[in-house]
């Protein structure tokens, strides 16, 4: 059975103030036919840890906040030859978004100290020595409107607000209370962009510095946090594996530009577009499968710090679906204190993994005190860290739970109403994953669907992934409907013969 869903417009994004695992990526922009096409995926920081805020420094050079050693640091990724270089080692310091200045070889960025200062620096690449450009207040983010004329967010107790320096005279004003991270110039005018968050609805606006004129530009969802300009003022806005456009004269309406099918983009955030308009550098935060990748390889090598290491401080670890069993990273180091090179005992293989949003379901085999056992994995990843775990054991009396399943999808693809509730048990229960109820009963069902199955002749389920253990079976289900493409794991249980629950994962 697979759930109606209404696709919008923008399906997922994340806020996050701590430094997950992410990684600057470099695309070409090219036109066909009149559309803006973007390909050639390619990982240009290629760093274990926090790469981010890229911006270009020229037309073949792309600056971006990198770490090695326990900081971060400025590095630049030169496109003509692929290489990386680093520009700052600030003993005491880290740098973030860094930008070229205009009319100077210098670069500027914020530096937060190991005391806790945070100040605008000026950095000349070339002597490495660095000098404050604003030492009065703790900048957030910046964007340079002229040499002298500086564009900044100043945090201010729990906001940012948007500022006007002006680095002749040594004013700062003002313009603005509580705004966004994203600052750009908007090309082809005199204009700088942000988001501005003075009032319930999140939304686009312009600044022009001089005069300080603010116009609105278009609406935004909260959860938004990053915009870019196309050199023909075409605005891109990212929003989970996707990339939306609003192009000039759309009047706010946005359309999908790129969806990455690439498992390696996740949760994509800060982008840039080079002066010439030729390509396009983004952030995405590490695939959660790499991540949970990590903590079964850290597992195998009895390395207990580093597997404790990939969970979340607040870790839940439960039975499936809603049972807890503990709570925090401390607990399980507890738990799996036996896990060292002399200690260990069982070894974990990862036999099949399906790949959902930021969850990771994997189907394991576990070997160890001479016996073999299966279970699944279901790991729930957030800023870089598993959030969530939980477990199923093959603890259920159901001997061939996926006849059934297999009768309903059948009847599924050949839209036969009667033929799909005839699969369920009439008090069937339908969750949204963890434990969350949506309906119950076919008679709530036979209301769905039945017209759902008439209005839509080329509907279609194929199924991209099994797993089976116990009297469960979970599908990862490639869904076809109208024209549109999606993708959802359905987890199925048998009980006599009949599906006596689901629980959906999106």
């Amino acid at each position: 059975m697979k759930k109606l869903v209404l696709v919008g417009f923008f399906l997922t994004a994340t806020l996050s103030y701590a430094q997950p695992d992410t990684e600057v990526y470099l695309l070409d922009i090219t036109e066909k036919d009149k559309k803006i096409e973007l390909s050639n995926l390619r990982n240009v920081s290629n760093n274990e840890g926090y790469d981010n805020q890229p911006s270009f420094c020229d037309e073949n050079m792309i600056l971006f906040s990198s770490t090695r050693n326990g900081q971060t640091d400025i590095a630049s990724y030169t496109i003509s030859n692929g290489e990386i270089s680093w520009l700052t080692d600030t003993p005491g310091g880290s740098e973030y978004s860094p930008l070229r200045i205009p009319g100077s070889e210098d670069i500027s960025a914020i530096r937060l100290d190991t005391n806790g200062l945070q100040r605008l620096y000026r950095y000349d690449i070339k002597t490495g020595k660095s000098e404050p450009i604003r030492k009065d207040a703790k900048v957030g983010y910046h964007v340079w409107y002229s040499k002298d004329i500086l564009i900044n967010t100043v945090l201010i107790e729990n906001r940012m607000d948007l500022v006007v320096s002006n680095l002749n005279d040594g004013s700062n004003h003002t313009v603005q209370k509580n705004v966004g991270r994203s600052l750009q110039k908007i090309p082809k005018s005199d204009l700088v962009g942000y988001i501005s968050k003075v009032t319930d609805s999140t939304a686009i606006k312009s600044l022009h510095p001089i005069t300080g004129a603010i116009k609105w530009v278009s609406p935004l969802p909260e959860a938004i946090n990053d915009i870019c300009w196309m050199p023909d003022g075409s605005l891109l806005i990212p929003s989970g594996k996707s990339i939306y456009i609003i192009s000039p004269g759309m009047n706010g309406n946005p359309k999908v530009l790129h969806r990455f099918e690439e498992k390696e983009i996740n949760s994509i955030s800060r982008m840039a577009v080079s002066p010439d308009g030729k390509y396009l550098a983004l952030v995405s935060e590490t695939s959660p499968a790499k991540i949970v990748q990590k903590q079964v390889e850290s597992y195998n090598a009895a390395n207990l710090d580093a597997f404790v290491n990939c969970y979340s401080e607040e870790v839940v670890v439960r039975n499936f679906p809603n049972d807890t069993l503990y709570i925090g990273r401390e607990k399980m180091r507890e738990n799996y204190s036996g896990l060292s090179p002399e200690k260990k005992v069982y070894d974990v293989e990862v036999v099949k993994r399906i790949i959902i949003g930021n969850k990771v379901i994997d189907e394991e085999k576990v070997t160890g005190n001479g016996k073999v056992q299966r279970q699944v994995a279901m790991y729930e990843v957030m800023n870089g860290r598993i959030s969530s775990m939980t477990f199923i054991f093959d603890d259920g009396p159901e001997s061939n739970p996926e006849t059934i399943v297999q009768k309903q999808l059948e009847a599924y693809n050949a839209r036969d109403i009667d033929g799909f509730l005839a699969t369920y048990s009439e008090d069937v229960k339908v969750f949204d994953f963890p434990n969350e109820l949506q309906y119950e009963g076919t008679k709530k069902m036979r209301e769905g669907y039945s017209g759902f199955f008439k209005e839509t002749p080329n509907l279609n389920c194929e199924i991209k992934n099994r797993m089976v253990i116990g009297n469960k079976v979970i599908d990862e289900e490639f869904i076809t409907m109208n024209g549109n493409n999606f993708s959802t794991v359905a987890i199925y249980e048998v009980e006599n013969g009949k599906i006596a629950k689901v629980t959906f994962l999106r």
